[in-house]
């Protein structure tokens, strides 16, 4: 399942990115590269812009969706609420001043 959103996911960021990518900026964008001149011939000067921005916030909203989709779906089903490390100690068997050395009184000449 996990899998398969994923590869959703991808395929709507692609999708999302070439729609961004089509729509007119102040420097034209890459609108004019897909052939402008016939989508407004076909739905007007105004309709290409407004079809892009309604398809972008489409993919917008499945693409949010979808993220907290996967984000719920990766998340460990048992939430584990003692620390790793209060754990850890208490599996050690403490005993106290075992890994002291004894010390060494000096020899007399």
């Amino acid at each position: 399942m996990q899998g398969f959103l994923i590869t959703i996911h991808t395929l709507v960021s692609l999708l999302l990115v070439m729609v961004i990518l089509m729509q007119a900026s102040q420097g034209g964008g890459l609108s004019g590269t897909f052939g402008s001149g016939a989508t407004s011939a076909i739905m007007g000067g105004r309709g290409a812009a407004s079809l892009l921005s309604k398809l972008t916030t489409w993919l917008v909203i499945v693409f949010m969706t979808l993220a907290l989709l996967i984000s719920f779906f990766s998340s460990p089903s048992v939430a584990e609420t003692e620390s790793l490390l209060k754990k850890e100690a208490e599996s050690r068997i403490i005993t106290p001043g075992a890994d002291l050395s004894l010390p060494t009184i000096p020899e007399k000449q």
